[in-house]
């Protein structure tokens, strides 16, 4: 029962947290990674490791498949990447995620990992951890397009052209009514680079390069 006395997760806190478990986890040395080359079972083994030091000391509601990601309670998303391709993949929601952002944040955590072949232990070296705000997770390239444009003077023809351009994947009806709202809502600019596949595919080279200097992305570590 002494878990009703745990102090509720915050962003503040979560942050906090991913940099001191990223300074601890680059030091640690872990037999059950040693030889292991797939991505994803590293990821899983970092996401899982931060949530039970989290769910340890901190009550939040754990994130679910219907939501989608990791702390839905504060709309942030876990996301672990090898920084030799820093990368991951995500759910497609619709187009217009790529011009105003994922609808939640994003913690990342960049690793490189080491074999100890007489060890035969893992490190996993993390590199760079960042927290991208939601507001800033949209396509660099689609929304410094859209805000070149509309500084320009576009009307709708043109937002609908560049769209087309970019081969949006969206429907005739559908990007018309985003173009209407772009040409009234003008993006946030994003610092993520989403590719068009049947889920999105997130990189991150540039958020990683402008953590710390652009505004909304934070480097914790």
């Amino acid at each position: 029962m002494a878990s009703k006395n745990l102090p509720p997760l915050t962003i503040k806190q979560l942050k906090k947290e991913a940099k001191a478990f990223a300074i601890a986890e680059s030091t640690h040395a872990e037999p059950s990674l040693f030889g292991v080359t797939d991505g994803k079972a590293v990821g899983t083994y970092l996401e899982h490791k931060f949530q039970a030091d989290l769910l340890d000391r901190y009550a939040y509601p754990k994130g679910s498949s219907a939501k989608g990601i990791d702390f839905p309670g504060l709309d942030v998303d876990i996301k672990v990447t090898s920084v030799r391709q820093p990368q991951s993949s995500c759910p497609f929601r619709s187009a217009r995620q790529k011009i105003y952002g994922l609808g939640y944040s994003l913690l990342v955590f960049v690793y490189d990992k080491r074999d100890d072949s007489a060890a035969r232990v893992a490190r996993l070296n993390i590199l760079h951890t960042i927290f991208v705000e939601k507001e800033r997770t949209a396509d660099f390239q689609t929304t410094s397009g859209l805000l070149s444009l509309l500084k320009n003077n576009a009307n709708r023809d043109d937002v609908l052209a560049f769209f087309a351009e970019r081969m949006l994947p969206v429907d005739e009806i559908s990007a018309g009514l985003l173009a209407d709202e772009v040409m009234e809502a003008p993006p946030t600019l994003g610092y993520l680079t989403i590719s068009n596949a049947l889920q999105w595919r997130l990189q991150y080279s540039r958020a990683i390069e402008q953590a710390g200097v652009a505004p909304g992305i934070l480097r914790l570590k």
